[in-house]
This record gives structure tokens, sequence and C-alpha cells, in this order.
């Protein structure tokens, strides 16, 4: 496999690492899971992932694709290829205003991003707590929210489209389709119409769209990655007339970089806030005292809510640019 690895190196443009530095370095996130990739890869473009995919498919080998700041609980650790889109993917390509929508590679940093269109009026609401090291592809892979989650929802909620390559290389945008677009989309033959028609006839299905609205989690629960969200494609068209044109950026996010490799991302933006006249820092003797809490707050329509218990309170001592605010953790001693 090292003469293979060899030789994919000197095909890339990009960086291609196979050694044990390396490689240790990416057998770990933030969880306690760790196990060593076969290489690890730095793609300069969208001609590098391709050879990656064919590479990977001829090989029968697993792509893992990497951000930062999202899925670090084991998700992004394998055995297989990563590759870390964060070196050379992190370009803002196009701002319409006008419009509200920004188009990003996915190595671009949520903050970063916001930093840029705070110029222009706007800014992009899922706001996860790495926001400052957090990558738009790892949102859309995560379909990371966050304390705003509560007025912009999740990171699903505002994908417009997905600019992809295919397990065969081939290259696939998906977007909202309309009754006549999807029956297009149905009758090719490619892979990407294979995708459509076999999610099509599955849902069609009585038995399967029982099964799914049994058994899925509730609607009202915002954040509810517990798989692929076909649950979501059920209540849009065609199963559902009133419901929004069918969207496989909807599936995409939060599938965590397995169904599709994402190489550009358009996201709806929004107009950036009004600053907040209120900020209720409450302290509580437990957990489920505080959870008890949140139904009260919740009924005053807060735009962020968001838990810190005493451990993340301790760290703060250790790190140099959260320390100097500490006082507010003085000033209100906690409860014994």
């Amino acid at each position: 496999m090292q003469q293979q690895l060899q030789a994919l190196q000197s095909s890339l443009d990009g960086e291609l690492h196979f050694g044990s530095l390396m490689r240790h370095l990416y057998a770990t996130d933030a969880s306690v899971y760790r196990e060593l990739p076969l290489a690890v890869v730095l793609p300069k473009h969208e001609e590098d992932i391709r050879k990656i995919i064919h590479f990977a498919r001829e090989h029968g080998l697993s792509i893992i694709p990497r951000a930062a700041g999202t899925s670090l609980a084991g998700q992004c650790v394998g055995d297989g290829i990563v590759v870390d889109i964060s070196k050379y993917l992190n370009r803002i390509l196009e701002v319409n205003a006008e419009e509200g929508w920004v188009r990003v590679q996915p190595g671009v940093v949520r903050d970063e991003l916001n930093v840029m269109l705070k110029g222009h009026g706007l800014f992009f609401g899922p706001n996860t707590s790495t926001a400052n090291r957090a990558m738009i592809g790892g949102m859309v892979g995560n379909n990371s929210c966050g304390t705003t989650s509560i007025v912009y929802g999740s990171t699903r909620d505002h994908v417009l489209e997905l600019k992809t390559i295919l397990s065969d290389g081939s290259d696939a945008t998906f977007h909202a389709l309309g009754p006549e677009a999807l029956q297009q989309k149905l009758q090719g033959d490619t892979l990407e119409s294979q995708v459509y028609r076999q999610l099509y006839e599955a849902l069609s299905r009585p038995e399967q769209q029982q099964a799914i609205r049994e058994n899925y989690p509730k609607a009202s629960i915002h954040r509810r990655n517990t798989g692929y969200a076909v649950d979501v494609l059920l209540e849009g068209q065609p199963f559902r007339p009133e419901g929004e044109a069918f969207n496989l950026c909807k599936l995409l996010s939060g599938s965590e970089g397995t169904l599709a490799f994402t190489t550009e991302i358009k996201l709806h933006v929004d107009p950036l806030p009004k600053p907040k006249d209120v900020v209720v820092c409450a302290h509580f003797n437990s957990i489920d005292e505080s959870m008890e809490a949140v139904l009260v707050a919740m009924s005053f329509h807060p735009d962020a809510c968001e838990l810190m218990d005493k451990i993340l309170m301790d760290l703060t001592k250790q790190n140099i640019e959260q320390r100097k605010n500490r006082f507010l953790w003085k000033a209100i001693p906690p409860p014994s």
C-alpha cells in the first residue's frame, strides 16, 4: 500500500502524509476514541478530492472528511483516509447581500465569515460554542446549532445549495427542486439520479412513511441528529403538497460527511440583530434545577440560552482570554 500511496501523493497538488507523526496527530479528536488513519490528505482543490475518492474506491477504503470545531465525539476518526479541508479550501467565494446568501468553501471558519459579513449588515445565525474555529463544512455535516437556535434554528435551516462529489467521482449539486425538476432527476442514469430514485421510492411506501413518523424524534425537538434526516424530507414535497420543495441538502446536513464530499456551500444569512438589552445570569444548586428553570426562561422568548456548569467555570481560571470575565462568577458566589 505504501507504493500506491506514494503514487497518489505524486499526483496531487495538495499534501498527502502517511508517516507516523501525522497519522498519530489525526488519530484523535476531543473524545476518548483513537484510531490510526491510513493516511492524511490536505487537498488543494476539487480535482485532488476526486483523485482521492477514485483511489479509495479502487482499494476499498473509507474517506473521513475533517474540518474543525464540530463532531468531536469520534465522528472524524477512522482507519481510512482523513481528508482535512482546513488548510486550502477556506475561501469565501461570493456574497449576495440583496438576496441574503453567501457561497463558501467548507474550510471557512464561522466567526471569520461573520466578520466579513458584518460589513454587509449580515451574519450567519447558528452559533456553536467553538465558533471561533468551527468550520462551515463541519457545521453542515454536524447540523450545528448552538445558543442561538431558539431564533435561528440549526445549520440545516440555512443551507440552500451544496456542491459535492459522489462516491464514483461524479459531481452533484443539491438544492431545492420543484415537481418538474425532481421528475427530471428521477429519469437520469447517473449516480445522482439513482440516489434520487432510491429515496423517492423508499419514502413513497406507506409502511415506510408510518415507521418514520412513529419512530423518529418529535419535530418540536430542534436538535435531533439521530441518523439521517429522512423525516425532514418526508415533511416536504411531493409527500406533503403544502411542504417545502424537495431538497437533499436537508439530508446531507447532519450526515457527518458520509453521503458525499462537499466542496462548496451556499448559505442563507440574516440581517445583523440589534444589540441585546438584557442578559440574565442565574445560579442553581443542581443541573436538574437549572433544567426546570429553562421552561420558565423560554416563556419569555429569549434570543439565546446556555448552561455553564462548575467544571466549565473552573476551566476559565487557567484561560488567559476568559479569566478577565470571571468577575461575574465572583460577584455572585455559586450556591453551596
